[in-house]
């Protein structure tokens, strides 16, 4: 398997903290462009969610699947069953990641109090401000924390992107709030990651099965047998002469 050098790898990860500043700068700074990107995608995805009641119903219903609570409630069982398998080390990277990652996104949504898309004929609405979008963010925080410790789970990647679509189609986010929350939280992920990894021999949560501790096995008290390497060795008798005829 071919080894990135390290230098890859840093600025690999300084990629999506870098592109959610961009965006983040340029939704601040009212940058021209990406608002017509935002109102004509979203404008485009309204017609389409008027035309299509059928779709429009199944984006309400994977919309409110993958809400945020439902990440925070699947966190918290696996944490709890990280810290019975004794994995505590991996159980509080779990909890971190959700609780720093939720009151992040939460702290920037005052920070920039851009409001959601305001349509005369909505087909669905939510509270708050719209950037980032907290369904996205959260999204990938979920699903980073249970592939990263089962990668048999990489299928739930597929989450993050479809529950994005999902917000920009009922009209209640931008293109660019969903994309700052996908960005936000693969930087989140990535900076939690270091800060609990860096040290030691795990460099990424591991199942638990993978670091369990190495116990002693001791015998129970009694006689052993000694080995063939220190048994005393066995005193030769000479052969008898055999009678003569």
């Amino acid at each position: 398997m071919r080894l990135e050098p390290p230098s890859v790898r840093a600025r690999s990860a300084l990629l999506p903290p870098a592109l959610f500043a961009l965006i983040a700068a340029l939704v601040a700074g009212g940058w021209g462009p990406l608002h017509t990107l935002d109102r004509t995608v979203t404008a485009r995805l309204h017609e389409a969610a008027h035309a299509g009641p059928a779709l429009t119903t199944a984006m309400t219903w994977l919309t409110n699947l993958f809400q945020p609570n439902v990440f925070r409630l699947a966190a918290l069982i696996l944490v709890i069953w990280l810290l019975r398998k004794g994995a505590r080390r991996t159980a509080a990277w779990v909890a971190t990641t959700m609780i720093a990652g939720g009151l992040l996104g939460a702290l920037l949504k005052l920070v920039f109090l851009r409001d959601r898309p305001d349509f005369p004929d909505p087909v669905s609405s939510a509270a708050g401000y719209a950037f980032p979008s907290g369904h996205a963010l959260n999204a990938v925080l979920g699903v980073a924390v249970f592939v990263m410790i089962f990668p048999r789970l990489w299928a739930l990647w597929v989450i993050p992107p479809v529950t994005a679509l999902t917000r920009v189609h009922l009209g209640v986010h931008w293109t660019s709030d969903v994309v700052a929350g996908l960005l936000l939280g693969v930087a989140v992920v990535l900076a939690s990651r270091w800060a609990f990894f860096r040290y030691g021999h795990e460099k990424s949560p591991v199942h638990p099965a993978t670091h369990a501790e190495h116990r002693t096995v001791q015998r129970p008290p009694g006689r052993m047998r000694p080995s063939p390497a220190t048994a005393p060795p066995r005193a030769h008798r000479p052969p008898e002469p055999a009678p003569e005829d």
